[in-house]
């Protein structure tokens, strides 16, 4: 028997080591596991510090439409002869898109002239219609240049330098 209680000790004391290697096996896995994800977080942040940096806007770069906008407003203001004069400034962060409007100034004359034509006096009156107008000058030129030129980069703004209701 005495033979038999040796044994079992010996089992006993193998199976204690290979727990003990296992029990640092683990330990070991779980810090290289936590290791790994400290560093793929530190490494998250600098590639969206990278992307901050990256996304840094360029200085505005502005274009003066030289010649004011005049359009008539005799068939809505009851039988008053009422006019309109807008003088207009672009503003894009490329010097490609101030070339393209540049290039394609004269359409977009033609299709800023027909927005204003369209133009309600009575709405162009408020804060709201003047700010619905701009934004709608600013969609009809970008949707001029990248129906004619294929820059990815469009017009950020349209500003209104002078704007004469009468």
């Amino acid at each position: 028997m005495a033979e038999k209680q040796d044994d079992i000790e010996v089992a006993e004391e193998k199976n204690s080591k290979t727990t003990k290697i296992l029990m640092i096996v683990i330990a070991l896995l779980l810090l290289a596991v936590i290791g790994l994800g400290g560093f793929m977080f530190m490494g998250s942040d600098a590639e969206e510090d990278a992307e901050q940096t990256e996304t840094v806007k360029q200085a505005p770069i502005y274009y003066t439409i030289e010649e004011p906008f005049i359009v008539n407003f005799s068939e809505q203001s009851g039988g008053q002869v009422r006019y309109m004069q807008v003088k207009m400034k672009v503003m894009a962060r490329s010097q490609a898109v101030i070339d393209a409007v540049q290039t394609h100034l004269p359409a977009i004359q033609h299709e800023l002239l027909m927005l204003l034509y369209s133009q309600n006096y009575d709405g162009l009156l408020t804060s709201e219609g003047t700010q619905a107008l701009q934004q709608a000058c600013l969609e009809t030129i970008n949707r001029i240049l990248q129906s004619e030129t294929s820059l990815e980069n469009e017009l950020e703004a349209v500003y209104f330098t002078s704007f004469l209701m009468q």
